[in-house]
Protein backbone atom coordinates (compact mmCIF):
# COMPACT_ATOMS: atom_id res chain seq x y z
CA UNK A 1 0.00 0.00 0.00
CA UNK A 2 1.45 3.24 -0.99
CA UNK A 3 0.67 6.48 1.39
CA UNK A 4 0.63 9.99 -0.20
CA UNK A 5 2.05 12.54 2.55
CA UNK A 6 2.41 15.65 0.97
CA UNK A 7 3.26 17.70 -2.66
CA UNK A 8 6.70 19.50 -2.69
CA UNK A 9 5.29 22.76 -3.59
CA UNK A 10 8.31 23.64 -5.98
CA UNK A 11 8.80 20.86 -7.42
CA UNK A 12 4.81 18.87 -8.59
CA UNK A 13 6.37 16.09 -9.81
CA UNK A 14 8.15 14.91 -6.50
CA UNK A 15 5.71 13.51 -3.76
CA UNK A 16 6.84 11.75 -0.16
CA UNK A 17 5.27 8.59 0.01
CA UNK A 18 5.67 5.11 1.75
CA UNK A 19 6.55 2.57 0.00
CA UNK A 20 6.62 -1.37 0.52
CA UNK A 21 10.53 -2.30 0.42
CA UNK A 22 9.78 -5.25 -1.70
CA UNK A 23 8.18 -2.66 -4.24
CA UNK A 24 11.40 -0.50 -4.99
CA UNK A 25 13.76 -2.41 -7.82
CA UNK A 26 17.43 -1.48 -6.93
CA UNK A 27 18.88 -2.02 -10.22
CA UNK A 28 22.75 -0.97 -9.77
CA UNK A 29 24.84 -3.04 -6.89
CA UNK A 30 26.12 -0.88 -4.09
CA UNK A 31 28.27 -1.85 -1.46
CA UNK A 32 27.22 -1.04 2.39
CA UNK A 33 29.00 -0.42 5.40
CA UNK A 34 27.15 -2.70 7.54
CA UNK A 35 28.37 -0.66 10.51
CA UNK A 36 26.54 2.51 9.41
CA UNK A 37 23.63 -0.01 8.27
CA UNK A 38 23.39 -0.87 12.22
CA UNK A 39 23.91 2.16 13.57
CA UNK A 40 21.03 3.91 11.13
CA UNK A 41 19.05 0.72 12.19
CA UNK A 42 19.19 2.00 16.43
CA UNK A 43 18.84 5.79 15.10
CA UNK A 44 15.62 4.81 13.02
CA UNK A 45 14.57 2.08 15.59
CA UNK A 46 14.80 5.53 18.20
CA UNK A 47 14.07 8.45 16.82
CA UNK A 48 12.09 7.56 12.95
CA UNK A 49 13.75 7.57 9.66
CA UNK A 50 15.03 11.52 9.62
CA UNK A 51 15.66 11.93 5.40
CA UNK A 52 13.58 10.06 3.05
CA UNK A 53 15.77 7.68 0.21
CA UNK A 54 15.04 8.62 -3.14
CA UNK A 55 13.11 7.23 -5.77
CA UNK A 56 12.26 7.31 -9.52
CA UNK A 57 8.80 6.65 -10.62
CA UNK A 58 8.78 5.14 -14.26
CA UNK A 59 5.60 3.56 -15.74
CA UNK A 60 4.01 2.38 -12.34
CA UNK A 61 7.45 1.00 -10.83
CA UNK A 62 9.63 2.47 -8.09
CA UNK A 63 13.86 2.89 -8.66
CA UNK A 64 15.83 3.28 -5.92
CA UNK A 65 19.30 4.39 -6.97
CA UNK A 66 20.20 6.14 -3.87
CA UNK A 67 19.84 5.71 0.30
CA UNK A 68 21.05 2.36 0.28
CA UNK A 69 22.18 2.57 4.07
CA UNK A 70 18.91 3.50 5.34
CA UNK A 71 16.95 0.68 2.37
CA UNK A 72 19.35 -1.86 4.31
CA UNK A 73 18.38 -0.65 7.83
CA UNK A 74 15.15 -1.02 7.21
CA UNK A 75 15.14 -4.50 6.19
CA UNK A 76 17.37 -5.31 9.40
CA UNK A 77 14.71 -3.78 11.76
CA UNK A 78 11.92 -6.04 9.95
CA UNK A 79 9.94 -2.92 8.69
CA UNK A 80 7.54 -3.45 5.44
CA UNK A 81 7.97 0.04 4.04
CA UNK A 82 10.42 3.05 3.88
CA UNK A 83 9.71 6.95 3.23
CA UNK A 84 10.25 8.18 -0.13
CA UNK A 85 11.13 10.84 -1.74
CA UNK A 86 9.31 9.77 -5.37
CA UNK A 87 10.12 11.75 -8.77
CA UNK A 88 8.02 10.42 -11.77
CA UNK A 89 10.40 10.80 -14.57
CA UNK A 90 9.77 9.23 -18.45
CA UNK A 91 12.22 6.05 -19.50
CA UNK A 92 14.41 8.29 -20.77
CA UNK A 93 15.42 9.69 -17.55
CA UNK A 94 15.91 5.95 -16.13
CA UNK A 95 17.97 4.66 -18.95
CA UNK A 96 20.48 7.51 -17.79
CA UNK A 97 20.69 6.88 -14.37
CA UNK A 98 21.64 2.85 -16.10
CA UNK A 99 23.82 4.05 -17.99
Amino acid sequence: MTMLYFVNLNNPNMKIREIALNKIYRPLPRQTDQIKVKQLAESIAEEGLHEPIDVLEVEGQYYGFSGCHRYEAHQLLGKDTIKCKVRRAPLSVLKAHLA
